[in-house]
This record gives C-alpha cells, sequence and structure tokens, in this order.
C-alpha cells in the first residue's frame, strides 16, 4: 500500500554520480519502505528519466532549454545555477508542495530538508587557481557579484528549508561561516556491491588519477615528468591538451561505472590530488575496491582517508610528490587494500538511507 507521496529536488541529472547519488538512494529507501517518489530537476537526460522510471521514481523536468546542454558537466551545471541565482525562474516553474528533501542549489523552493554538498562560490574561489588565464580573468572580475548571488541564494533557500544536513563537516563549516544552521552531518552513499574489489592480484602498475576542474594539475605533470605512470578519467573540456599528450600519462576520459571499478582495482593507489572538495566519492570509491588514496589533510577527504591505515594524508604539494614517488618505488604492505575495504564500508548505501530513515521517522515522515 502506498502510504505517502514525496518529492526529492536536484540540480542536473546526467549520470548517476555526484550530487545526484545521495538523492536516488534515498528515493530506493522510501520506495523500499512503501513511498511514491518523484524526482524533480532543471534538466534530466533521456537515460537517466529512463533508470528512474525502470525503479519506479516518477522524473519532473522544470525545462528543456540549456545552451550548454551539449557540453555537459560543470559548464550545464552553473547555467542553471545561473538561472537560480539571478533569475529564479525555475524554481517558479515547480508549482507543487514543499519537497520533502533538497539536494539542489540552484533550486530556491520549500523543503522540509536541505541536503548541503557545498557552496558554488567557495568551490569556484578555490579552484581559480587551475583555471585557464582567460577564464581566472574573468572569475577575477565576476567573483565579487557571483559569491554575493550565492550568498543571497543560499540563504533564501534556507529561509524556506525547516532542517539543513551537511555531507560532511568541512562542508558544513563552509555554510556556518555565512550564518546558516546545520542540524547535522551525513555523509553521501557509495554502493559496496558496486564498488568492491575485482581482484586479489592487482597488476598494481599505475596509478589511478581523476581529472576535473577541482585538480592539481601542476602535480600531476610533475610526478608524470619524474616517471610515474598515469591513468587518469574524467572531464576533457577542463583539462590542458599538454597532460592528454603527455607519454606516460592515458586519459580515457568520461568511463563506465563497470571500467571505472576495474580500474580502482588494479591500481597501485589512487592519486587524488585536488583544490576544493567538500566531500570526495573518489577516495571512498577507490578504498571500497581495495585501493589506498593519496590525497591532501584538509576539506572533505581528511574525514574519509585513515593516514597509515587507508591511505596516506599530507600538507603541502611537495609532500605529496615525495610520497607518491615512494611508494611507486617501493610499494606498501598489503593489508592497506584490506584496510581500505573496511574503511569504505562506513560510507555504504545502506548505512546512508538507515540514518536518514531515523530523522525522517523522526520528525513524523
Amino acid at each position: 500500500m502506498i502510504l505517502l507521496e514525496v518529492t526529492l529536488a536536484c540540480d542536473i541529472i546526467m549520470n548517476l554520480r555526484g550530487p545526484v547519488r545521495p538523492a536516488f538512494y534515498l528515493a530506493q529507501g522510501l520506495i523500499n519502505e512503501g513511498y511514491e517518489v518523484s524526482i524533480l530537476a532543471p534538466k534530466i537526460s533521456t537515460s537517466m528519466k529512463n533508470l528512474l522510471n525502470a525503479k519506479g521514481i516518477t522524473p519532473i523536468e522544470l525545462s528543456r532549454l540549456f545552451i550548454f546542454e551539449k557540453l555537459g558537466g560543470f559548464p550545464l551545471w552553473f547555467e542553471a545555477w545561473t538561472h537560480g541565482a539571478f533569475l529564479r525562474f525555475l524554481s517558479k516553474r515547480y508549482r507543487g508542495s514543499s519537497v520533502l528533501v533538497n539536494f539542489s542549489h540552484t533550486l530556491c523552493i520549500p523543503s522540509s530538508y536541505w541536503y548541503l554538498q557545498g557552496p558554488t562560490f567557495a568551490a569556484l574561489r578555490d579552484t581559480e587557481v587551475e583555471f585557464d588565464k582567460k577564464y581566472k580573468i574573468g572569475h577575477k572580475i565576476m567573483a565579487p557579484l557571483l559569491e554575493y548571488a550565492d550568498k543571497k541564494l543560499i540563504k533564501k533557500t534556507r529561509e524556506k528549508t525547516v532542517f539543513a544536513i551537511a555531507n560532511s563537516h568541512f562542508c558544513a563549516s563552509l555554510y556556518r561561516e555565512i550564518g546558516i544552521e546545520v542540524s547535522r552531518i551525513i555523509y553521501p552513499p557509495i554502493n559496496t556491491e558496486i564498488f568492491h574489489p575485482l581482484t586479489s592480484n592487482p597488476s598494481s602498475n599505475y596509478v589511478l588519477t581523476y581529472f576535473g576542474r577541482e585538480t592539481r594539475f601542476n602535480v600531476i605533470r610533475t610526478l608524470a615528468d619524474l616517471g610515474i605512470t598515469f591513468i587518469a578519467f574524467g572531464s576533457s573540456w577542463c583539462t590542458p591538451r599538454h597532460l592528454m599528450r603527455h607519454p606516460n600519462i592515458k586519459f580515457l576520459g568520461e568511463i563506465s561505472t563497470k571500467e571505472l571499478v576495474h580500474l580502482y582495482s588494479n591500481a597501485l593507489f589512487t592519486l587524488f590530488a585536488f583544490t576544493h572538495e567538500p566531500f570526495g566519492y573518489i577516495p571512498v570509491e577507490s578504498m571500497a575496491c581495495g585501493t589506498p588514496v593519496l590525497t591532501y589533510n584538509k576539506q572533505g577527504p581528511k574525514e574519509s582517508v585513515i593516514d597509515g591505515y587507508s591511505g596516506w594524508l599530507v600538507k603541502r604539494d611537495h609532500e605529496i610528490i615525495s610520497k607518491a614517488l615512494d611508494i611507486w618505488n617501493n610499494g606498501y604492505h598489503f593489508s592497506m587494500r584490506v584496510n581500505s575495504v573496511k574503511t569504505a564500508q562506513k560510507f555504504d548505501k545502506k548505512l546512508y538511507i538507515r540514518k536518514w530513515m531515523e530523522i525522517l521517522y523522526t520528525h513524523g515522515l
């Protein structure tokens, strides 16, 4: 018997990665409890509409007109954000009642809960160091306006929300700095039935890394110049061309989840060199596949990777370069692979759904 109809709100839904995943897994958990669930978003790809329908989730698309739809990724998301921050017409298009959980940072709509996954202005501020020169100049000029608009959008959305929940302690700190009260922390989920070790004898002849707008590309280039063999996946639009042509870097671009699990499972380690990361799926996915992670001792990854147990945490670029070379040349004890899997279990979707259900039932869902 259907107990209740509920709606969740998301940003752009083009695939089941990043900020979409928490909404999708919560929707599945609610359906399993007998609820009828809809997910609304500014834009939903055809493949994701088909997936949502197949899982019993009703997709609600607010608009079909986006200039950067073909580019996808951050350009498309940023376009949706500008609509939310400056025009609000996407929010006005939603004619329904209050949503149960708002996972979006572009839709300013009433909700019982708002799941905070990181303010846009902070991401742009921290990632500016890796922008191309022309984009860096443009951002420096526009940064005050973008920050003002984003903070205004955040505060307006918070006014329409009963409870705010953040995806990490670091993420919560970013919102508290601008006066946003955060009730609780719930880490984002991964499916450990999908992300798990594929072999007990990994090839370990490469280092896996990710290319995205938050990547510290200079660190990876330095290590590739010093002889480390990399396999990289991610977005081509923000990746420097010289890295795509580097003899020690094999760049695969966007890949399937199946391919990603294979790459995680066989890597010597995963290098996650970033400029800004409120949580960080890549470290957790890698650990779930039995591969330890080398990253910075800050922000979201600091809360998932355990130094010396399931990976290595360092403070500065020169330290991450030195440590990567040491691991590449000398390896590490196999127990770190076992420890990595144990660490990742704390982020499994079953625990994530259970925490949400405890909160929802406590407040009378």
